[in-house]
């Protein structure tokens, strides 16, 4: 199975065909290909050391001798008689961790790079040298000695290339393609940097001009088959799917078995009016991985697109058999049975839904909470507790009370009910913009049969946020409870919108690392319908 991984282009379980610096290195690695870049700052040394090599009673001929012929013990004693006698030769320190890197010592090679540069700021090659340590070990203290490399040559490739992807590792990709784009040359030659380069460009939602990148990826790797993938994923968000589509078409042989290809392919197909084509490639898809949420979801969003609902909720009933506690496939039928104007069986569904995903609001606050909240509820609530009792005027630990207590169903009126209602409006009270409260509000006052408080915080809830979708079937079920179903329909219509918005920002997130799997042997015994 191929799987695509958003923000990690590094991570991969298998090989890619180049390393993470393309050659780019200042100095040596243990790949052969690399070690011109070692002579050619060797040379450069030598008309600088010729001072200090009269001061230390030291040839340089010999040393380099030593070193190309990889007598490396050898050509470090000399190093260190010599700096001995010159202790503070930046030239000589640079020179010894060139020989350090190529002994594979690199903490040591480090600290003799960073003494040359401390004793000579400006001098080059070692702060080469020590960028070259601390890129290959994704420090981010290369950046500042990378800038001041470009300041001292401006156009210096390598630098930029190295700049970009070490600005993209720290997640600043604004900074990245700029520098990429100053690397174009030296970039279209190297597979993990037009990867790097694309994903920036992506994640920015510059997608005509990440095409011509991920282009270049699958010319470099014309038999690999991610770069095509990739190159898919981007075209359709994009809007140029009969591009997506002829990317695809090399893997859409008969035998394919991965169904992640299958369903990207389905996509594009629908995008361009051929639902026959879409409808197949995703059945095909669900067979092959009848345990995979998001194909069940494309299938009712297609049905949504053809007034099919009844032919969405069949689909989605077959998916919750495999998979029945997946809040998309709630939420999608919900969507459905709203569509039909089943409004009891639409609130169920959002009702479950909601259930279901409130530990993932959770989690996004990066506190752990989320097995917790899922397998050992009482200890998440211990913890939240714990939390109040330092910052009691804190909006978010009071929003995580409200809605814990709230994932144990309490009864109106009851003691649990009514300190999470209290914690909700403390919560909205210091934070009002939380989108995530007004909601958890909303949700307190519709289990307690108040729609008209439930609608207000609804309406404010949407005007933080639009499109959101849980404020929105909220709305729905709050204004059918009170009757008033003049905004019903034009309601559900964006919410089913709003549907298909976050399932197309779902595929955005699509892309990049593809992980090839054979797929399990018991994946065809399982056909869904």
């Amino acid at each position: 199975m191929i799987r695509i991984v958003k923000d990690d282009w590094n991570a991969s379980s298998r090989q890619r065909t180049e390393s993470a610096a393309h050659g780019l290195n200042y100095l040596p690695c243990a790949r052969k290909r690399r070690s011109l870049a070692f002579g050619i700052l060797l040379i450069a040394l030598v008309g600088f050391l010729g001072a200090d090599a009269q001061q230390a009673s030291l040839s340089i001929t010999d040393i380099e001798s030593l070193i190309r012929s990889q007598h490396y013990d050898e050509a470090l004693q000399a190093l260190d008689a010599g700096l001995q006698k010159a202790p503070t030769s930046y030239r000589l320190l640079t020179l010894k961790g060139i020989v350090l890197s190529k002994q594979g010592k690199n903490q040591d090679a480090l600290a003799a790079f960073e003494k040359a540069v401390r004793l000579s700021p400006t001098y080059i090659p070692a702060v080469k040298g020590e960028v070259q340590l601390l890129f290959q070990a994704s420090d981010k203290r290369a950046i500042p000695l990378l800038e001041r490399l470009l300041k001292s040559d401006p156009n210096d490739t390598t630098a930029h290339e190295m700049l970009a992807l070490s600005q993209k590792k720290q997640g600043n990709c604004n900074a990245a393609i700029d520098h990429f784009a100053l690397a174009a040359e030296a970039v279209k030659t190297h597979p993990e940097s037009l990867e790097a380069y694309g994903y920036c460009l992506v994640e920015l939602k510059q997608f005509e001009k990440a095409v011509p990148v991920f282009e270049q990826l699958v010319a470099l790797l014309p038999e690999r088959a991610y770069p095509k993938y990739d190159l898919a994923v981007v075209l359709i968000a994009a809007n140029q799917n009969e591009a997506a589509i002829k990317a695809l078409e090399p893997l859409l042989t008969d035998d394919q078995k991965d169904p992640d290809i299958l369903s990207l392919a389905s996509k594009a197909y629908e995008a361009v009016g051929n639902t026959p084509k879409a409808v197949s490639l995703l059945r095909q898809a669900i067979v092959l991985s009848p345990s995979t949420a998001s194909y069940y979801v494309s299938f009712a969003e297609i049905c949504l697109s053809h007034d099919s609902f009844q032919v969405g909720i069949d689909m989605i009933n077959a998916g919750l058999q495999r998979i029945p506690n997946d809040p998309s496939l709630y939420l999608s039928r919900g969507i459905l049975y709203a569509q039909l104007a089943q409004y009891d069986e639409a609130e169920a569904d959002f009702n479950r839904a909601e259930r279901l995903d409130s530990a993932q609001s959770v989690s996004s606050y990066a506190l752990d909470l989320t097995n917790l909240q899922r397998n050992k509820p009482d200890v998440a609530l211990v913890k939240v507790r714990a939390q109040l009792q330092a910052h009691p005027n804190d909006a978010l630990f009071n929003f995580l009370l409200g809605q814990l207590l709230m994932d144990q169903a309490p009864d109106p009126g009851t003691p649990a009910f009514n300190e999470a209602l209290k914690s909700a409006l403390l919560a909205v009270k210091l934070k009002p913009d939380h989108v995530g409260t007004r909601n958890l509000l909303a949700s307190i006052y519709m289990h307690s049969g108040q729609y008209d408080l439930a609608i207000e915080q609804c309406r404010i809830a949407l005007q933080y946020a639009p499109s959101d979708e849980t404020a929105t079937y909220h709305l729905v079920i709050s204004l059918r409870h009170l009757g008033k179903s003049e905004e019903l329909p034009a309601l559900v219509m964006r919410l089913s919108q709003l549907h298909k918005e976050s399932l197309q920002a779902e595929t955005d997130r699509k892309r990049y690392r593809l992980v090839e799997e054979a797929p399990p042997s018991s994946q065809g015994t399982n056909a869904a319908p």
